[in-house]
């Protein structure tokens, strides 16, 4: 008998399981059934506790019967990003020198999950060190686009959003310092959110090691509409630690209401990268179908020079990328870093400068990013929000040759540099603001998703925006050949 409960959404999956309609046990017993069928072609789950699963499934069963719940996602099938920490579980990153590197505590994101009902089942793929827009690596292999096995998912959260859009679970977490969690949505239909810098905390999700926080990176939720996504943000944000002694999250509430209280501003192509014509073409239909709905659009953006923003924003990424590097790999950067001292602007030599540069040279990066903030800031006070596209084509085709640096893309019939494409990751990121990725339809059989950014800490606001897209254009739609088992 075929079987899709698993695409519906998690809100509609609460609800049955409220209602009795069905139990925690049966909707586990379709996504692990999911799994089977589906991972040999996908290959989305790494490490999974079935057998546990099964146990917390039952016993949330046993309390529906009581009329008890054990929270808000009480009975809902989850699967986790690789790299949070989860008893029982290797956090590897894809990376073979950790794979002993077993934690002796949850991630606060995965036990808030699970004190809020979840039944976790199993983690999803990544790409090495979590530092690819593919999910690729020697120890799970690659994981392949359910709307075309030849192409990427995305990453880092590339197992995330397949697990989504095949419906082997209903949410899903991932993490985001270069479109992270914005471009496996993008590139699979699934939404998917990248909250202020600091709302959910990283304690779980760092290199073994590490204790600070990393900049830049956030923790976020993906789902498959935008209702859970504002309710799983409810579940995860909070300090943790030294913070939780004296601080709370209280978020604002979008003050709008619907489409046509919205004023926003587009930018759909820079002089930053090349973005597909095709893209930029589908997206322009969508700003243009929500202006007939009433939203106030205005080809407008913040008063920065892009291409400053852009280099800011890479030196910025690479240094935080760099405090997780190997000694061997610090040693080696140090001939690009004196390329570009001496001049050499190449990607590679940005790279490697970015792991060396002095705290000096990093903190005038960083008043800068300061000064972007507050001209973001004063862009926002006569925009609700920006447009803006999650990444500069759909899902392309698998490529692991060499080294990421090296890579280009198709981008109308032009091989562009795959990096380059990461401003439209940085445009909010960098400045540590709110986005959202809401699925629009799809170009040449793919999904396109439009990235909604918000004002600092606005993060319901750009959800609420994605949700009434949703509403009026359509959301998530299963990969052909995924819609049941």
């Amino acid at each position: 008998m075929s079987r899709d409960l698993m695409l519906k959404t998690a809100g509609e999956l609460s609800e049955l399981i409220r209602t009795t309609s069905v139990s925690a046990r049966e909707l586990l017993s379709e996504a692990i059934a999911r799994y089977e069928t589906f991972n040999p072609k996908v290959n989305a789950i790494t490490e999974h506790q079935i057998e546990e699963a099964q146990i917390a499934a039952l016993n949330a069963d046993e309390a529906t019967a009581r009329g008890d719940s054990i929270g808000v996602l009480h009975g809902i099938p989850v699967t986790i990003k690789e790299a949070y920490d989860w008893i029982g579980t290797p956090s590897t990153w894809g990376n073979p020198e950790w794979l002993d590197n077993f934690p002796d505590r949850n991630s606060p994101s995965v036990q808030r999950l699970l004190d809020a009902g979840a039944i976790i089942w199993a983690k999803t793929n990544v790409p090495f060190m979590l530092s690819d827009w593919q999910s690729f690596n020697e120890i799970y292999g690659c994981t392949n686009n359910p709307w075309d096995l030849d192409r990427t998912p995305g990453g880092s959260s590339g197992g995330s959003a397949v697990s989504l859009a095949t419906g082997m679970s209903a949410l899903e977490i991932g993490s985001d310092i270069g479109a992270s969690i914005r471009n496996p949505a993008h590139y699979c239909g699934v939404f998917g959110h990248k909250p202020t810098m600091g709302l959910i905390p990283q304690t779980g999700h760092v290199a073994p090691g590490v204790e600070a926080e990393v900049d830049i990176a956030v923790m976020g939720p993906l789902a498959r509409s935008a209702n859970d996504l504002d309710q799983a943000l409810s579940v995860l944000a909070g300090p943790d630690g030294f913070d939780a002694n004296g601080y709370t999250v209280q978020l604002p509430e979008p003050r709008q209401e619907s489409l046509t209280d919205y004023r926003v501003g587009v930018l759909l192509d820079t002089p930053a990268c090349a973005t597909s014509t095709a893209l930029v073409a589908h997206l322009e239909h969508t700003i243009d179908n929500l202006a007939s709905l009433g939203v106030n659009v205005s080809s407008t953006v913040p008063q920065i020079d892009q291409n400053e923003f852009f280099e800011n924003y890479l030196l910025l990424l690479r240094a935080a990328n760099g405090v997780s590097i190997s000694e061997e790999a610090f040693s080696d950067a140090r001939a690009g870093h004196e390329g570009w001292e001496r001049g050499e602007r190449t990607y590679r030599n940005l790279v490697d400068h970015a792991s060396h540069m002095t705290h000096r040279e990093w903190f005038a990066l960083h008043q800068q990013r300061e000064r972007y903030r507050k001209a973001w800031a004063h862009f926002f006070e006569d925009f609700d929000l920006l447009l803006c596209p999650a990444a500069a084509s759909t899902a392309f085709v698998h490529d692991h040759e060499g080294e990421r640096a090296d890579r280009t893309i198709d981008i109308d019939g032009a091989q562009e540099p795959v990096v380059d494409q990461l401003f439209w990751a940085g445009w909010s990121c960098s400045v540590y603001l709110p986005s959202t990725v809401a699925p629009v339809g799809l170009v040449d059989d793919l999904p396109v998703g439009l990235q909604i950014v918000a004002p600092h800490l606005h993060d319901r606001r750009s959800i609420q925006f994605a949700s009434l897209v949703e509403r009026e254009l359509g959301g998530f739609v299963p990969p052909p050949g995924y819609e049941r088992i």
